[in-house]
């Protein structure tokens, strides 16, 4: 009977670099610029501004204004020119009362935030029908 010795090999690791793509797709086109139109409600009103899952965005409304980072919305009119990639978001609003406090019915608007600077909404919910143009 023969007997084989084993050999000793040092341990080797053997180690996959992970390369992404180049590409990677975001809300909205990429280099798209829309015209947003800021004409969610009136102006001499203000309102109380949420993210669609019930975040405060904008609001004068008792202990939200602590946890809204501005306070209270009003439209200003103009047409903004926003990338797409500026900071879009699906929301909705409410009417204040007097007191600050929401008042009516939710109204369901697209909330642009000019990169976390600013609250603007409109309340044509279908961004494919906005006006264009390619940065």
């Amino acid at each position: 009977m023969k007997i084989m010795k084993r050999t000793y090999e040092s341990p080797r690791a053997y180690v996959e670099e992970f390369t992404p793509n180049e590409y990677v797709a975001a809300c909205g086109d990429s280099g798209v610029v829309y015209n947003f139109e800021c004409n969610a409600g009136s102006r001499r009103n203000g309102y109380n501004v949420y993210f669609d899952d019930g975040r405060p965005l904008a609001s004068s409304n008792g202990n939200e204004e602590w946890y809204a980072p501005f306070s209270g919305y009003h439209p200003c009119g103009a047409t903004h020119e926003a990338e797409s990639n500026s900071g879009f978001h699906e929301g909705y609003m409410y009417l204040q009362n007097w007191r600050g406090n929401n008042s009516g019915d939710p109204i369901d608007v697209i909330i642009w935030t000019d990169n976390d600077t600013d609250v603007h909404c409109t309340t044509n919910l279908d961004m494919d029908s906005w006006e264009t143009a390619k940065s």
